[in-house]
């Protein structure tokens, strides 16, 4: 069975709890990361040499770095229609999957440490603000595509890209700023919820 390591509140470990919610992939899951088990240990970091979550076990397959992960489980477990064969299907997939863990993920980091963590070394007014500038231009740059296709960030199918940037957007609402009003991102917010492993794993009162 597919054992997954890495804490339940990590939104990288999520893309992966709600990757097998909607591939209906049975898993077991063991407690990583910041408040539990370290991922420092040499046997954690035989694992992942990064000593970060998510890692999962498939046999004897081990396999890091989480959008990785969701795209080896989409491929290895009957996962088209979140991952799609043809080239530029699928390569519209992976544009957004590569935006979210390059660009969109570093729009964040500084305001979500500063505001949800409360982290002191994250507490400069100018840099917050900057970030939440930054944050801000990243979301438009989704709610023009989203207002372009009027359903999924990749077309109109639901894909591996909205789990990615779904968890996104859901700490997008869950992190207490002054954001601007973005209608087709709201919509979106709205329509991945009819998923019920978003209500799960993304829009659970975790940012």
């Amino acid at each position: 069975m597919l054992q997954i390591l890495g804490r339940a509140s990590s939104i990288n470990v999520r893309k992966v709890l709600w990757t097998c919610a909607e591939l209906d992939i049975p898993f077991t899951r063991e407690d990583w990361g910041t408040g539990f088990q370290s991922t420092q240990t040499p046997a954690f970091l035989a694992l992942n040499p990064h000593g970060m979550v998510p890692v999962i076990r498939d046999g004897d397959f081990v396999l890091w770095e989480s959008n990785s992960i969701i795209r080896y489980l989409a491929a290895q477990y009957g996962g088209a229609q979140l991952y799609p064969q043809p080239a530029r299907q699928r390569a519209r997939v992976d544009q957004w999957l590569d935006w979210q863990a390059s660009d969109l993920n570093k729009a964040w980091g500084y305001a979500f440490m500063s505001l949800v963590r409360h982290s002191p070394e994250h507490q400069d007014s100018h840099a917050l603000a900057a970030a939440c500038r930054q944050w801000s231009q990243q979301m438009a740059v989704l709610e023009r595509q989203l207002a372009a296709t009027t359903a999924y960030v990749s077309g109109d199918a639901f894909s591996l890209a909205d789990i990615a940037i779904g968890l996104s957007v859901n700490r997008w609402f869950e992190t207490p700023f002054q954001r601007p009003e973005l209608p087709a991102v709201s919509a979106y917010y709205q329509r991945l919820s009819q998923h019920p492993g978003y209500l799960l794993h993304g829009r659970n009162g975790t940012p």
